[in-house]
């Protein structure tokens, strides 16, 4: 096993390979991607435009299927040459936690409801996922526009909610794409901040896909994905406090 997962979980994928299309025409998006991050751990993923980045996110959120390769999360396996895990919709609701660059609020729930929504659509009674959701807008201190509509929030604020959306049904693991695209340096680095503090306080394992230049720095460990392989390097770790 990895020395970066521990017996509680994580991410780990092994030997990772996605092709495109068959015969002459194929594509191989991914060659041999080898990663793991650790619960509590926020790990970056670089490189350039095209290298496979958002393919390795669609894979282990279970949205495109890889060609073949391993990948666990928490302590099961739900892909090994094939996917193990029946219900792929469910994994995603309730294991994976999805921030994007854009924050695709629902325009027409207030703020309460876009962070309850999913862990209603679980199961869980509409009083403990609205409890839910208000104590993760406090924690990301948003907690003064649960009524809002997402049209009367600011960008920063916009993006704070959607990572409690993520954090609703308490995933172990969040995959997050591009989060600090369209913030400004002092927003970034917050957002990261709130990354980081979850990511310790749930012991969730987050990945996140970046160019931004501005988070890059935080970083512990990176992973670059380079000609569809993984290469590992020790980030600088700058503090957020």
């Amino acid at each position: 096993m990895n020395t970066h997962q521990t017996a509680t979980g994580g991410i780990l994928i092994e030997g990772l390979r996605k092709v495109y299309g068959k015969g002459d025409s194929a594509v191989e998006a991914l060659r041999n991607i080898n990663m793991s991050v650790a619960p509590g751990e926020v790990v970056g993923l670089v490189g350039p435009s095209g290298s496979g980045k958002s393919t390795l996110l669609k894979c282990l959120g279970a949205i495109i299927e890889p060609t073949s390769g391993r990948m666990t999360l928490g302590l099961d396996v739900i892909y090994h040459n094939g996917w193990k895990v029946a219900d792929l919709r469910a994994l995603r609701r309730d294991r994976i936690g999805f921030i994007f660059q854009a924050p695709y609020l629902i325009p027409f729930l207030d703020v309460t409801d876009n962070v309850a929504l999913l862990p209603m659509l679980a199961g869980q009674p509409n009083p403990q996922s609205r409890a839910r959701a208000l104590e993760l807008l406090a924690a990301l201190d948003v907690q003064h526009r649960a009524k809002a509509q997402p049209s009367q929030l600011s960008g920063g604020e916009q993006q704070r909610v959607s990572i409690a959306r993520a954090l609703a049904n308490r995933p172990p693991v969040i995959l997050a794409d591009e989060p600090t695209a369209p913030l400004d340096s002092e927003r970034a680095l917050g957002v990261m901040r709130i990354l980081n503090q979850m990511a310790r306080q749930a012991h969730t394992a987050i990945i996140v896909v970046t160019h931004d230049e501005k988070i890059i720095p935080t970083f512990k460990r990176i992973y670059h994905i380079r000609d569809g392989q993984t290469v590992e390097e020790t980030g600088q770790g700058r503090s957020l406090d």
